[in-house]
């Protein structure tokens, strides 16, 4: 369980430092942590879902498997601000893709900003 603790945070902090993307500083990134039942569905329905994501103020998305668990996925969203990504998070557009998606139980979400130099 330690050994899957410490892959899951050096994947955040690739994520975090290594994503290239169109986010400027202060920009805020959010992070989406579930189980799906399949993945392969799961994609096809994030991927269909690409338009909505535009339109909440998506400006940079990256999704991630977990190495132990291809049905563990985290997924990162990058906004101009913190209440588009909270408005996007509670969106009951997005709850309803989530479910017939597969996504299996409540997702970890966080928010974050780049660190001051």
């Amino acid at each position: 369980m330690k050994i899957r603790n410490l892959l899951l945070a050096c994947l955040m902090g690739i994520a975090v430092l290594g994503a290239t993307g169109t986010a400027q500083a202060a920009d805020v990134r959010m992070f989406v942590r579930h189980e799906v039942a399949d993945y392969g569905i799961w994609r096809k329905a994030y991927d269909s879902f690409a338009p909505m994501q535009k339109k909440a103020g998506v400006i940079y998305k990256a999704v991630y498997q977990s190495t132990d668990n291809p049905n563990d996925v985290t997924v990162i969203h990058d906004f101009h601000s913190l209440d588009q990504a909270k408005a996007f998070a509670a969106s009951p557009d997005l709850k309803a893709a989530m479910e017939k998606s597969g996504v299996k139980g409540t997702p970890q979400i966080w928010y974050t900003t780049r660190g001051a130099k």
